[in-house]
């Protein structure tokens, strides 16, 4: 049986590619780019014109294949190890509805401040995953935070803990610099949504934190 992980994965990866557009990569026939237009995040519809779902369905679709393969890269190395986590907390039924729950809140969660900052703004979008991506990659930092993570362009494994640090003082000063076209504040508020989640499901989470830092 197929995890729920790479389900999410395939999901994403059939709708983004065929949504693409200006990219011949599905067959003719499978090719959907007016899928981009109702699915992305536009502030001001979502807003004015009360299309609350493109809170979450903007995490179908994506602007290129490398924004896409970095998103679900990064999915698959800790989607299974969050839901693990949290099954061996909750149970095993009760740990794959949270991981679900986890990651289609954090889409929500992670556009949250943007649906405010740009409901007047038409001409905003934004597309992808990484909110919640950042969200999964985050509950497994609190999940097992001596664990080594490394970057594609910097491959030197680093601890976890440190990792977040890193990633979230960048996130924090990208957002505050912007100028990118990129979602930092997304990507900001989708990991500390993920370092809180697991502590809702069960508050003894961040005991067993501490205690894998030696604290």
């Amino acid at each position: 049986m197929l995890s729920t992980t790479t389900l999410i994965i395939i999901g994403t990866c059939v709708i983004s590619l065929a949504a693409m557009e200006r990219q011949n990569i599905m067959p003719e026939s499978l090719q959907r780019p007016e899928w981009m237009g109702k699915l992305k995040f536009n502030a001001h519809l979502a807003w004015h014109k009360h299309q609350l779902y493109r809170l979450l369905t903007h995490g179908l679709v994506h602007a290129d294949l490398l924004h896409l393969a970095f998103n679900m890269i990064t999915l698959f190395f800790f989607g299974d190890l969050v839901e693990k986590f949290m099954q061996a907390y909750i149970g095993e039924t009760a740990g794959k509805l949270a991981y679900i729950a986890l990651y289609v809140s954090a889409l929500a969660v992670a556009s949250s401040v943007d649906l405010v900052r740009y409901k007047d703004t038409p001409a905003y979008n934004a597309v992808g995953a990484s909110g919640a991506v950042s969200a999964v990659l985050f509950a497994a930092i609190m999940y097992n935070p001596t664990m080594r993570i490394s970057l594609l362009l910097i491959p030197v494994p680093a601890p976890a803990w440190v990792f977040g640090i890193l990633y979230l003082a960048y996130c924090i000063y990208m957002a505050k610099r912007g100028g990118d076209n990129i979602g930092h504040t997304a990507h900001t508020l989708g990991a500390v949504y993920g370092l809180i989640f697991p502590l809702m499901l069960n508050p003894m989470t961040f005991m067993a934190f501490l205690h894998k830092l030696g604290l």
